[in-house]
């Protein structure tokens, strides 16, 4: 009974009460002023760029000085960027970081078009914004995604700037292939020893002289690797202004075997899928290719370029047929039980079999795999990693730098180079603007203008050499990859052993059908082995 009234509901009318007084508050709370920051970005493709840019800033900077409750954070601009991609507009990243250590509360923005041309990327980016309290306004539209309803909307107008993107990209390459048809195009980029000026392809003569020097001395019986390692121990960088940038073998043999050189071009080895975003593919037929002679001046005669890919042949030959010294030696594990694979030869046919297994079959249960195997699971493995260079490396660099750059966000080295990065700019901005107005000097712009841009560029060297030294080795592993895949041909016509050396650091076999390589910064990939019937 004692139990029953200790749970009975009549117990708790016998709580004691308390009386509660409210007092009235006798002053209202200050508003805190919003702090506002705007984005500003013009394509390149805009006649009256550097005017176009100072208007959006000088109408950033009057509307939010306007507003009583508004304070402005900073203004930042990207100039001259195109493209689908965020990553790659340097103000834009300043300010999500600047947003990630609370200093903006809103985000001010003349259209979609202007933030994001990829409606995934817009909608990820506003939402990461939304949830660090950040809302961006878009005046074309007039979207204001602190709302639901913004959102909603903003999803629906990204798609509508990511269609605009498409159709854009897609009269470009139609613009492109009649210029190759026309044997008028000209590349966006040109290879090394060679510079574009006035529309023009023209010979670099400083680096053309190391181009011949490549030829001379692979003619002379040099390999690729000797001839590398001669130019970076000569301190000759491979790519000007960026000494950090080696030669590989990798880079020779792009050099070696590009039809360039002798002033020819063969357009259209890739193409653009439509998809969106678009990937790069190997051209296999499902596209025209287009050659087109004397586009532009030769560096290297006909004759010596011809003697090059005879050579280039025969050694290959000779590299497939040495059956004592082989590039899978000391780099077969197996991925059941860790020991490495021995080579055996049986039936004239070299096999790679597990040494565990070798010694007692009931221990693990890999067996052998063929050495023809590897190497051709390794062709069609380097043009999958060829291909898609830029979702998987490019995407893994990103992730590290941002994990680096995570670390570094409070940093106070890097607050202050921020601080300067944002000052330079401005006052770079704030010229332009007198500039236009006619209230300085040509002369006295051009030479202050010149001296604000060194000291922004020596500014954000700074930053990125603070950076790179929190970061870890991958980072520059991962970096030398992709330069090694860039320089690398576009697809093998058979194994490659320097190729493979240069990418793989050791190869796993998973089982009897799937093995996994593992790339010199540590990251794994699988491959099938592909069997034909025997």
């Amino acid at each position: 009974m004692a139990e029953k009234l200790m749970t009975d509901g009549s117990m708790a009318l016998r709580e004691k009460q308390y009386r509660v007084i409210t007092i009235e508050a006798t002053e209202k709370p200050q508003n805190a002023k919003l702090r506002v920051a705007a984005y500003a970005r013009v394509s390149s493709a805009s006649d009256d760029q550097l005017n176009s840019f100072a208007a959006q800033n000088r109408h950033y900077s009057d509307l939010i000085s306007s507003k009583e409750n508004w304070r402005m954070v900073d203004i930042y601009a990207d100039e001259g960027i195109t493209g689908t991609s965020a990553e790659k507009r340097e103000d834009f990243q300043r300010l999500l970081a600047d947003c990630r250590r609370g200093l903006i509360d809103r985000v001010l923005v003349k259209s979609i078009s202007r933030f994001a041309r990829n409606t995934k990327e817009c909608l990820e980016t506003i939402r990461e914004l939304k949830s660090l309290g950040v809302g961006v306004y878009f005046e074309k539209e007039n979207i204001d995604t602190a709302t639901m309803s913004g959102e909603m909307m903003t999803a629906l107008f990204a798609s509508f700037a990511q269609a605009e993107s498409e159709s854009i990209s897609g009269n470009m390459r139609w613009s492109y292939q009649k210029r190759m048809q026309s044997g008028t195009f000209l590349p966006s980029s040109v290879p090394y020893g060679y510079i574009v000026h006035n529309r023009q392809i023209e010979v670099d003569e400083q680096e053309a002289q190391i181009v011949r020097k490549i030829f001379r001395e692979y003619l002379a019986g040099q390999n690729m690797a000797t001839i590398a390692d001669s130019l970076n121990l000569a301190g000759i960088p491979k790519r000007k202004g960026n000494s950090a940038i080696k030669w590989h073998k990798t880079s020779i043999r792009y050099i070696l075997t590009n039809e360039r050189y002798i002033g020819d071009s063969l357009w259209q080895k890739t193409y653009m899928t439509d998809a969106f975003p678009p990937i790069m593919v190997r051209n296999h037929g499902e596209k025209e290719m287009y050659y087109a002679e004397s586009t532009h001046p030769a560096i290297i005669s006909k004759e010596e370029f011809d003697s090059v890919q005879v050579l280039l042949h025969r050694r290959a030959k000779r590299e497939i047929s040495k059956s004592h010294d082989s590039p899978f030696d000391q780099k077969i594990f197996c991925g059941q039980c860790g020991t490495s694979f021995r080579k055996k030869v049986s039936h004239e046919k070299m096999f790679w079999s597990c040494r565990k297994h070798s010694q007692n079959t009931q221990s693990c249960p890999v067996t052998q795999v063929l050495d023809s195997e590897i190497r051709e699971t390794f062709v069609r493995f380097y043009f999958k990693l060829k291909q898609n260079n830029e979702d998987i490396l490019s995407q893994m660099l990103l992730s590290l730098q941002a994990i680096r750059n995570r670390r570094m966000l409070w940093s106070l080295d890097v607050i202050e180079l921020n601080k300067q990065i944002s000052d330079l700019t401005s006052q770079n901005q704030m010229l332009a603007t007198l500039k236009q107005q006619g209230l300085i000097d040509p002369d006295i712009f051009i030479s202050q203008s010149n001296e604000l841009t060194e000291q922004l560029r020596a500014v954000k060297l700074k930053k990125e050499r603070l950076l790179a030294v929190d970061g870890d080795n991958t980072i520059a592993q991962t970096r030398e990859l992709m330069e090694i895949l860039n320089d690398g041909p576009d697809f093998l016509d058979s194994f490659d052993a320097e190729l493979f050396g240069e990418l793989v650091e050791t190869i796993i076999v998973e089982s009897n059908e799937r093995i996994r390589f593992r790339l010199k910064n540590g990251l794994e990939l699988t491959e099938t082995i592909e069997r034909t019937v025997r």
